[in-house]
């Protein structure tokens, strides 16, 4: 690969982690920390997710346990999961923190996988308009007279490539995930 397309992929795997990490914050009826990602709670003044505060374990595949290491920040962690949007009424026990996950309804799935076929397209967007400043960038240094028109032409070809390679990569991923969703 050509220094010049380097950095453009890098930006496209980039593309590729952020969709897997809103992929894991997802909800699918089985229990997954992730969900937890994006949920914060007070930690001594500083704003923490909830799953750095404490020893978060999937005890059975629909439960999720939170279990603090400062029993007084119980309260606050029950406290945070209720506000977010999770949907899940979270009970305590004084020792720990439970969510327990319902099963998905058939409505709920297809709600969720079309929420997943939205955001690989947005995605996919985001992998086109790397391609789009790549070949700008490509451009003006061919202007330049930096590179020769036919290196011009094969740093295109190059960015093409690799814009194909993530955009099928993507696709394998909002596939497996649509999947993961309607199997449960």
């Amino acid at each position: 690969m050509s220094d010049h397309a380097k950095p453009y992929e890098e930006k496209m795997k980039k593309t590729i982690e952020v969709l897997e990490n809103e992929f894991g914050t997802i909800r699918v009826g089985r229990a997954n920390p992730h969900v937890l990602d994006r949920i914060m709670v007070d930690y001594y003044g500083t704003e923490t997710p909830v799953n750095q505060v404490g020893n978060v374990t999937v005890p059975e595949a629909r439960l999720l346990q939170i279990q603090p290491w400062d029993a007084s920040m119980l309260k606050a962690v029950e406290k945070a999961i209720q506000s977010s949007d999770l949907g899940i009424n979270p009970t305590n026990d004084g020792k720990v923190i439970r969510l327990v996950f319902p099963e998905l309804t058939e409505e709920r799935r297809k709600s969720l996988a079309k929420d997943v076929k939205k955001k690989g397209e947005d995605s996919k967007v985001a992998l086109r308009n790397v391609r789009r400043d790549a070949i700008e960038v490509f451009k003006k240094i061919e202007k330049k007279g930096e590179i020769p028109e036919d290196t011009l032409a094969d740093l295109e070809d190059e960015i093409q490539k690799l814009t194909d390679k993530y955009v099928a990569e993507l696709d394998k991923r909002v596939e497996s995930k649509t999947k993961e969703i309607m199997s449960i």
